[in-house]
């Protein structure tokens, strides 16, 4: 089992993770925008997007820019994760 089967589980399992990964980021950034997520003391990208960013964003856009960017190439970084992972891993696209 560990021979045969193991090895080609093991690749759809790595980015399987890798894009749940991502889903929890954006979940959760969105949860605390909302109010739902981390409290306050709590740094989260959510509620830096929905505080004081709201009030100054003709004046201050950057306050929204950059949490709404680093999500993305969070999200983004975990998914390219797990692609590399997977083509390194995956015994059915090494070159034989």
């Amino acid at each position: 089992m560990a021979r045969h089967i193991l090895p080609n589980v093991f690749a759809p399992i790595i980015v399987l993770v890798s894009v749940v990964i991502g889903q929890a980021i954006i979940a959760e950034a969105s949860l605390s925008f909302l109010g739902l997520g981390a409290q306050q003391p709590t740094a989260s990208w959510g509620e830096m997007l929905s505080g004081s960013a709201q009030r100054y964003i003709e004046q201050a856009p950057w306050l929204v820019i950059f949490p709404g960017v680093a999500i993305a190439l969070v999200v983004y970084a975990f998914n390219m994760l797990g692609d590399a992972l997977r083509d390194t891993l995956d015994p059915r696209l090494r070159v034989q």
